[in-house]
């Protein structure tokens, strides 16, 4: 006995070739991707010997180019230090000449403790009678003491060398018994320096005493750096006749005697 389907006799499904074969390792069309391994089956390598682990990439340390930023470092604080100072330097020129006095470490300010004493013009015959040792102001003869860089080599009348002070002269004395190297490093510092002057002195209760007109300074040693801080603020500036007051043509001999009037001797 015979089954027939509805419609007719059996039908087959129709192929139709496009003419085109399925890549390598691709499956045909119509069929799943895997549909020939075992589900869940591990890929297994050559040796048989399980699934191969991920190669995890060596990181490769690149060292830091030290030589460029060392010197970049340097530049940048050369110009730091470069622009402080110049900033410093403003600052500090924009200062009066008294407030840079005051600033010097041991400086004594006469002229705040005594005003009567650094008035000036106080002309006298003799020898005069000072309190301040050695003397920064007050009466004094009426020739001064050449104070064109001169260095003398004997002390010298306190009563020239205060009319030097008042034409803005620096007077540095020493005790007799300084060194000979600190004596060389004095005299380097005053000899041809117009206002400067260099003598020997008695009695002194420091090695080295700066006198300007009212002030004083006093130190140990010839290469303190205050000696020239006083001479670069005070010469000049703390005179009181002016910077045009002479230091030429003045008294050149040594000794404590003063000579009276303008006696311009030369021993």
């Amino acid at each position: 006995m015979s089954i027939s389907t509805p419609g007719g006799p059996e039908r087959r499904p129709t192929v139709v070739s496009t003419g085109k074969k399925p890549a390598a390792g691709r499956p045909a069309s119509g069929a799943k991707p895997g549909a020939d391994k075992s589900a869940g089956a591990p890929r297994q390598t050559s040796g048989g010997k399980g699934p191969r682990k991920p190669i995890t990439p060596v990181k490769v340390s690149q060292g830091r180019a030290w030589g460029p930023i060392a010197l970049f470092v340097a530049v940048g604080v050369l110009a730091a230090a470069i622009i402080g100072y110049g900033g410093y330097a403003a600052f500090q020129g924009s200062k009066s000449w008294e407030k840079r006095a005051a600033d010097i470490a041991g400086v004594v300010d006469f002229r705040e403790k005594d005003a009567k004493l650094v008035q000036g013009g106080q002309h006298e015959q003799g020898a005069i009678k000072y309190d301040i040792n050695p003397p920064v102001a007050g009466p004094h003869n009426a020739a001064w003491q050449n104070c064109m860089g001169d260095v003398y080599d004997a002390p010298i009348s306190n009563e020239h060398a205060v009319h030097s002070l008042e034409h803005g002269a620096i007077w540095i004395t020493y005790r007799p018994d300084l060194p000979a190297d600190q004596v060389a490093t004095l005299k380097s510092k005053v000899q041809g320096k117009e206002k400067l002057m260099l003598s020997p002195f008695e009695g002194l209760d420091k090695p080295i005493s700066l006198q300007a007109w009212g002030y004083q300074l006093k130190v140990d040693k010839a290469d303190d750096s205050r000696i020239d801080d006083f001479i670069k603020t005070l010469r000049v500036n703390a005179s009181v006749e002016g910077p045009n007051a002479n230091c030429g043509q003045g008294i050149t001999a040594t000794g404590t005697t003063p000579r009276d009037g303008n006696q311009m001797q030369t021993q």
